[in-house]
């Protein structure tokens, strides 16, 4: 049976995104630029300029997983500047030495699979592997009338909005993110990425590599048995 794969997004695989995530502009247009554009925006294209763009000048800014060759969830990061509305907040900015995760999305099998936390270890890793100080994000808390899920479905409604298209403030708590600037509605959490972060994950993946190793080698042990 097939596992996924988490893998950092490249310029030629943009296909890896789910159909929302592609055409997704929540974070990187002007809100007022694309209510102008209103029915006149090709937001795919969009989306694909400001991907290659930040790619091109910044390295890989985002973590997608896949399996059989199908999108799973993607998550998605940058630096502030070169988020239009990372400028828009009641809890803006971003702080000078942060990255900002952005969108956080997963296909129903994803969600299946819990893949979650999964991509946002695979955002840290990337980042301390680069030497960023900290992450942050604008979270969202649900009205009361609501009952928002924590990471977005990839196959909801492809119209944006805060709902869809941000990540539940109480999933990035749990995760570890702590309020830095609170807000009833749009509290910006940060997440402090050092040494210690990467040491877990180097063990984490050696302790991977020696499970894997021992079940090999009790498969082997069990077939000479056998014979």
């Amino acid at each position: 049976m097939s596992t996924h794969v988490i893998t950092s997004l490249r310029l030629d695989g943009l296909d890896q995104l789910s159909a929302h995530a592609r055409r997704c502009v929540f974070w990187e247009m002007d809100p007022a630029a694309l209510h102008d554009a209103r029915g006149f925006c090709d937001q795919e294209f969009e989306k694909e300029a400001w991907l290659s763009m930040v790619m091109l000048e910044w390295g890989s800014c985002g973590q997608v997983a896949i399996k059989d060759g199908k999108p799973l969830g993607s998550a998605l990061y940058a630096p502030p500047r070169t988020i239009p509305r990372a400028q828009m907040f009641p809890t803006s900015p971003v702080s000078s030495d942060a990255v900002l995760l952005t969108s956080l999305r997963l296909e129903p099998s994803g969600v299946e699979e819990s893949l979650g936390p999964a991509l946002i270890s695979a955002v840290v890793t990337d980042l301390v592997r680069r030497g960023v100080r900290a992450l942050e994000a604008f979270g969202i808390r649900a009205h009361e009338q609501e009952s928002a899920s924590d990471i977005a479905s990839a196959t909801a409604a492809l119209e944006c909005s805060p709902e869809e298209c941000m990540i539940s403030a109480d999933f990035l708590e749990d995760y570890g993110f702590e309020v830095i600037a609170p807000h009833h509605r749009y509290p910006r959490l940060r997440l402090e990425l050092d040494r210690d972060h990467e040491w877990k994950v180097d063990v984490e993946e050696a302790l991977d590599r020696l499970l894997q190793a021992a079940a090999l080698e009790m498969i082997q042990v069990g077939e000479l048995t056998r014979v």
